[in-house]
């Protein structure tokens, strides 16, 4: 038992791995809240488009010598806005538009990256780099994480319904137009919050396996928001631990473990798979 224990606390003797460990659970419980709002409007497609979408913001921050999640915050926002823009005055779909958008800003962010050559590295970018955080980075993300989760509690009932029935929210008077807005504001807001641990690429598996898990056990929202956290932060903290252990990336480990907690439920839960088949055998 003294040495599963000392098996178990050996990582935390580093000071990374504990700013790792507090970033991981941070950005688990953030997400995992924002993933069943996702999930619930099937905005899965959005949340991949703004998390490629803050490259080039990134890099221009950079240029400018400012913040770069303030950069991450403008690019993710000004292509979610462009998205409905373009929506609302064409005969396209979301979705195209989502992939036209998202790709050509992702690719702008590549030119300017390889032009300016600055000195973060892509793949810290791209795939995060959640070892390497400083204590700025936690208190930065720490804020952003409590605003975050701060704007969809306050407003948990009315997001709710939008996600549900838009129309029925509109015609109860609730202000369907700024809620649309305020949820792409939280999701570039977790997406930048987001980064330093898992990447532009990771991040949407971050912000949808979560609640899809969750939405695959229960059909309650009160229980989604607690199975979706519970996965989220139990995944990233195990994520964390067994990396260091099999010297492995992080960001990738907490991606995979929740990819396998996915496919469990998805065999599994009593809302489909193979679970819910035999009790349809034994019922019929």
């Amino acid at each position: 038992m003294a040495e599963l224990f000392e098996y178990l606390t050996e990582p935390m003797q580093y000071a990374f791995m504990q700013r790792a460990l507090l970033m991981a659970i941070l950005v688990g419980l953030v997400c995992a809240v924002f993933s069943c709002f996702l999930v619930l409007k099937g905005w899965s497609l959005m949340g991949d488009a703004v998390s490629h979408a803050v490259l080039p913001g990134i890099v221009i921050a950079y240029i400018l010598a400012i913040p770069l999640s303030i950069g991450a915050f403008i690019g993710g926002l000004f292509c979610a806005v462009a998205t409905g823009y373009v929506k609302d005055n064409s005969r396209l779909k979301e979705d195209a538009i989502m992939g036209i958008i998202f790709s050509g800003m992702f690719a702008l962010g590549l030119v300017i990256y390889l032009k300016v050559q600055p000195e973060i590295h892509l793949d810290h970018i791209l795939f995060g780099n959640i070892l390497g955080v400083q204590a700025a980075d936690l208190w930065e993300t720490g804020i952003i994480c409590a605003a975050t989760l701060g704007l969809i509690v306050v407003r948990r009932h009315d997001l709710l319904l939008y996600c549900f029935d838009q129309a029925y929210a509109r015609a109860i008077g609730l202000p369907v137009k700024l809620i649309h807005y305020a949820l792409l504001v939280a999701l570039s807001l977790t997406i930048v919050a987001s980064l330093k641990a898992v990447g532009v690429i990771l991040v949407i598996a971050m912000l949808i396996a979560p609640g899809a898990i969750a939405y695959l056990l229960t059909n309650r929202f009160s229980h989604m928001l607690l199975i979706s956290s519970v996965v989220a932060v139990g995944s990233s903290v195990a994520g964390v631990f067994v990396s260091f252990y099999l010297d492995a990336d992080t960001g990738a480990t907490i991606i995979l473990i929740q990819t396998f907690i996915f496919i469990l439920a998805f065999l599994f839960a009593p809302t489909s798979g193979i679970l819910r088949k035999k009790i349809v055998s034994q019922n019929s």
